[in-house]
């Protein structure tokens, strides 16, 4: 079975190369994006709990300069928005929620980078295994019908037409579940900035009653 299996596949890179050649390179460019985000991911995540509440008390004790000096002690995009706020809150802050939004999409444009190449793989790979197939058929059936044959030669050409849709599958299946996956971390980091910007908001707001 495995080498029957083995031999399918060869004959599909080697016959059906217009639908192998790019599920393949949807496949490398999936395992390079998958890759590149989960070590970006990975190298700004951080535990924002103990940071907030400390960010919170120098905003109460009005030690800006403290405060920035922890945002980039925290690092990662995370202390990189944090210090920007702390930075607007001193300079903008009258316009400081509009200003603090375009820092927090300039962010959330680095950690969505490369996301649409894996909801493109996952929504176009299964396409081009369904064509790979649909030649194939068309093939062993033009084959048939100028050779002749019976059910035998059907099954067996149609069982090698459809190793590309299951290929292009596979690589879909995946570009989708970790399409899904990185968006739901930077949907996690964009609580974060939110967070951060209802604490910068809170003592804003608290600083124009007090100096009316």
């Amino acid at each position: 079975m495995e080498n029957k299996f083995v031999m399918f596949f060869w004959d599909f890179m080697t016959k059906d190369w217009f639908a192998f050649w790019p599920i393949t390179v949807c496949m490398v460019w999936t395992a390079y994006v998958v890759f590149e985000r989960f070590t970006y991911y990975q190298k700004n995540r951080r535990d924002v709990s103990a940071f907030i509440h400390a960010l919170q008390r120098d905003l109460e004790s009005n030690r800006l300069q403290n405060a920035q000096a922890n945002c980039g002690r925290l690092g990662g995009v995370i202390g990189e928005v944090a210090e920007e706020g702390v930075r607007l809150m001193a300079e903008q802050k009258e316009d400081f929620s509009k200003a603090f939004d375009i820092t927090v999409n300039l962010v959330t444009r680095k950690l969505e980078k490369n996301l649409p190449v894996l909801g493109t793989v996952g929504a176009t790979c299964p396409f081009i295994g369904l064509f790979g197939t649909v030649v194939g058929v068309v093939f062993t059936l033009d084959q048939l019908g100028v050779g002749g044959g019976g059910t035998p030669v059907v099954v067996t050409g149609v069982a090698k037409a459809l190793i590309a849709t299951g290929y292009g599958l596979i690589v879909a299946i995946l570009a989708v579940i970790f399409n899904n996956t990185y968006t739901n971390t930077v949907k996690r980091f964009n609580d974060d900035f939110l967070l951060l910007k209802l604490l910068f908001l809170s003592f804003v707001s608290s600083e124009s009653v007090h100096s009316r």
